[in-house]
């Protein structure tokens, strides 16, 4: 078992605090290995009888009766209602798949999963938990439907720490390996590179795209399928919705709205595939609309959707760190610095400018710098800046650490990851 203690650490501080916890993330990323077993061993240990843990997984063919919300609420409360001496906790696996439903016996109003979990919600004597795979079902929901009652666990795929600290052996090799096939959980436990490859084109094709053309009720998987391959290639390369029209209309030879492909791209946001990280003017402090940068949620995946033809390993380590940053519970922009030479105005990129409250880092990814041209273009938007905030460059061909003359602080990749720089 691997653990998870961010996560578990969360779920043990939020026991009992009158709100439901909500625990997102794409399917398969370890949510209900945190919450039926991890939570559920850790309750046990602390004394917690199993009779008073009420598990309901709605993806099991057993409990599907239980995706109306109704039949939920009515179990859930024969049993708290019987025992108001005891404490239970209610467990409810991927809750995207219960339905809206009519209550006859109240004129026939339209009933959803979040109504009844408010229900449940008032007992004194319950402890709710929900997981789920679909923001749009629940992120986006959780200060409206739930009425601002819920706090939001996201569980991610491995970090490489965590990934690292169940494999062990050598540093690189464990990396090269996880920025191949990426942190998926099953991952780490498998030896075959085969094995590897099909488990996670299998999570695609039976999964992912399914569970986004039946719940999105899509008429066009071809183009969404066109679209995951564009976004998987063109990893931390600036483009828009209209960009990606474009190009698949010249490649399909057939006219693609560039509405539809901004509604599918998310979808695919929504089902937790892929993440979008918007550009950000350093000096002028504002957002711009497009375009912007995708990264995917498990680099794997990525590799996976391309059939591991497209090995760049500079932009695969800059998804990997932007994953690692968000992770970690920072905000994570691109930034865009303006350069004027020669009565010019060139755009220079800030690979990251990560903020956590009143506090900004500049972060550029580096695979390597192994020319004068090279070092220049990666420290020169950061020197245009014109502040003081903290400079880093995280790059792989470095043995150790250390500051140059600018001030810029130079980070192995791997003591990033490993979370052994102090800096972040």
């Amino acid at each position: 078992m691997i653990k998870r203690d961010r996560y578990l650490n969360r779920l043990i501080h939020n026991m009992w605090n009158g709100e439901i916890k909500v625990i997102t993330g794409i399917r398969r990323c370890g949510k209900s290995v945190l919450l039926f077993d991890l939570f559920y061993e850790y309750l046990i240990s602390q004394g917690i009888s199993d009779e008073c843990i009420i598990r309901l997984e709605l993806d099991q063919r057993r409990y599907y009766r239980f995706r109306n919300p109704v039949l939920l609420c009515e179990y859930v409360e024969s049993i708290v209602k019987k025992h108001t001496d005891e404490r239970f906790f209610l467990f409810v696996d991927e809750v995207q798949f219960t339905e809206t439903v009519k209550d006859d016996e109240n004129g026939g109003i339209e009933v959803t999963v979040y109504d009844m979990l408010n229900e449940l919600k008032a007992y004194k004597n319950l402890d709710v938990y929900v997981t789920g795979s679909n923001s749009r079902r629940l992120s986006k929901d959780i200060a409206t439907e739930f009425r601002g009652r819920a706090v939001q666990i996201h569980v991610y795929p491995l970090s490489f720490e965590e990934y690292y600290s169940f494999v062990g052996g050598d540093k690189r090799t464990a990396l090269d390996q996880y920025m191949l096939y990426g942190g998926m959980p099953r991952i780490a436990g498998m030896t075959a590179e085969q094995d590897k490859k099909e488990y996670l084109s299998n999570l695609y094709e039976e999964l992912y795209i399914r569970d986004i053309v039946e719940r999105n009720h899509l008429e066009r998987e071809d183009i969404l399928n066109a679209i995951l391959d564009f976004t998987a290639s063109q990893i931390s390369s600036l483009t828009n919705p209209t960009n990606i029209a474009n190009s698949l209309s010249s490649m399909r030879h057939e006219k693609i709205n560039p509405g539809l492909v901004s509604s599918y791209i998310n979808y695919i946001i929504d089902a937790f595939l892929i993440s979008k990280a918007r550009r950000y003017d350093v000096k002028g402090k504002t957002y711009f609309n497009y375009p912007n940068k995708y990264y995917y949620m498990d680099i794997g995946l990525r590799n996976a959707r391309l059939n591991y033809r497209q090995y760049d390993p500079g932009h695969m380590m800059e998804n990997i760190i932007y994953n690692e940053l968000v992770l970690r519970g920072y905000s994570v922009d691109v930034g865009m610095v303006l350069e004027r030479k020669n009565n010019e105005k060139i755009q220079r990129e800030i690979d990251f400018v990560v903020n956590n409250g009143d506090q900004r880092i500049y972060i550029q990814s580096a695979y390597q710098m192994d020319s004068e041209k090279k070092e220049n273009a990666e420290l020169q938007s950061l020197k245009l800046t014109g502040d003081f905030f903290r400079k880093i460059i995280i790059r792989l061909d470095i043995p150790h650490n250390y500051y140059d003359d600018n001030g810029f602080f130079h980070c192995n990749l791997i003591d990033f990851l490993l979370g052994n720089t102090g800096i972040l």
